[in-house]
């Protein structure tokens, strides 16, 4: 979900994350040296497909599995254990050994095993199912419905009393492909002034500024941020409701000024968005 590629840094919001995104590294009190990160050895072998995290530092072998996490020491009190879109992290005191991490991690083996296997399945799932594009459908709309109707050029649309209508004027002969790419370009239309409209109104208050808003496609991804101020915001949240839509894009801007997901980057998005944390769990729910 955080990539970077030279010379732009771009980090994506991806449909499933699992919670808060892995925080980066604390910095040690003032006066103390930083913890060696320990070094990299060479994976143990598995013939069982494994778990890689982006940036792993450390390998052990769950079950017959073999699992590289990124290991990182901290200031916390005991060990912990985080899975996330990238993999697993594990946190630890300075004080704590080595081999009692080692030991802790085998410990903790089904349930580490378990959750990776979830976020990877989970990836691969589409954002949305598929709406059926056809005459009389209910399509979601933020948060709510309009009802497709295909209708011939200026002829009304008969809906029932408080149903919306998404009227499409197009020939009898109009082929389900034909009807469906109308009503997506009408939300995409849609999208895209909303998008704006809110990119607009959060900017200021993040102290930043977009260059560029793209529509995206993609069924795995919300939206993404890059260094160069582009952003790209996926047209299905014309969906959801407004708020989810809201933490989408400050998410984003909030990129704009942190170009990771460390601990000032949630800062950042809770400044001008207290409960981000609420809003992200029912964007998860309403994905689900």
């Amino acid at each position: 979900m955080r990539k970077i590629w030279p010379p732009l840094a771009q980090l994506a919001l991806d449909f499933f994350t699992g919670g808060d995104v892995q925080a980066a590294p604390q910095t040690p009190p003032e006066g103390q040296t930083p913890a060696a990160a320990p070094g990299l050895s060479p994976p143990p072998r598995s013939s069982a497909p494994g778990f890689t995290h982006a940036t792993a530092n450390r390998h052990a072998l769950l079950q017959g599995v073999t699992v590289s996490y990124r290991f990182e020491r901290s200031r916390r009190k005991s060990i912990g254990f985080t899975v996330g879109p990238e993999g697993l992290v594990v946190r630890a005191p300075g004080w704590v050994p080595l081999r009692e991490v080692d030991a802790a991690v085998q410990e903790k083996s089904a349930w580490i095993l378990a959750k990776l296997q979830q976020m990877r399945e989970r990836a691969h799932q589409p954002l949305a199912p598929e709406l059926a594009w056809v005459h009389g459908a209910d399509l979601p709309y933020l948060g709510g419905k309009v009802r497709l109707c295909v209708v011939a050029r200026g002829q009304l649309p008969v809906v029932p009393e408080g149903v919306v209508p998404l009227a499409l004027s197009l020939p009898p002969e109009a082929t389900d492909t034909q009807v469906r790419e109308a009503a997506e370009a009408w939300f995409k239309q849609q999208a895209r002034a909303l998008f704006e409209e809110r990119l607009r109104h959060f900017a200021p208050q993040l102290g930043v500024q977009h260059r560029r808003l793209s529509l995206s496609s993609a069924r795995t991804r919300w939206g993404s941020a890059r260094s160069d101020g582009h952003i790209r915001l996926n047209w299905r949240l014309i969906h959801l409701p407004l708020a989810q839509i809201d933490y989408v894009v400050v998410h984003e801007l909030a990129h704009l000024r942190v170009m990771d997901h460390s601990p000032r980057f949630w800062d950042t998005v809770g400044t001008v968005m207290p409960d981000y944390r609420e809003r992200r769990q029912q964007l998860h729910a309403l994905a689900l």
